[in-house]
């Protein structure tokens, strides 16, 4: 059985996805620093300091193949791509092996822009379809994740 490991810090769906993995008997890890404290019933959360990237290198450590990781963060889906998980973001998108490469590129080039002194425009207000097409993939991964 997989374990769900959650990048909490900033994410949006920390809660639907404690229901959805409490409801099929899926173990939960929240990860998170100590700015972000986050506890829910029905998962365990661990705490690490607050500092670049302790979260993000405290959960590789963690996960193992087949374990299901949620996080926005393209490094740390790059991470984990490489010890065999899967990755889910909180919109729905699953990083694999074929659109992480492009997304890491991305994330450069809007590097580039903040150094340069222009600002991309922030993300949306998160919406309800946002949430419902979340559900959805972590659903389909769940039942993938469980069948085998």
């Amino acid at each position: 059985m997989p374990t769900v490991l959650i990048d909490a810090d900033g994410c949006p769906v920390v809660d639907l996805t404690v229901r959805l993995c409490h409801s099929r008997g899926i173990p939960v890890l929240i990860l998170c620093d100590t700015a972000h404290r986050i506890e829910r019933e029905g998962a365990q959360t661990l705490v690490f300091d607050k500092g670049a990237d302790s979260v993000d290198f405290a959960l590789v450590n963690r996960v193992c193949p087949g374990d299901i990781v949620v996080t926005q963060d393209y490094g740390l889906a790059s991470m984990c791509l490489a010890r065999r998980a899967r990755v889910l973001n909180q919109n729905g998108l699953e990083y694999t092996t074929d659109n992480i490469d492009a997304l890491l590129e991305r994330r450069w080039q809007n590097k580039k822009l903040l150094r340069a002194g222009k600002h991309p425009k922030g993300p949306a207000k998160r919406t309800r379809e946002q949430d419902e097409t979340f559900a959805q993939a972590l659903a389909k991964l769940l039942a993938e994740s469980t069948s085998l």
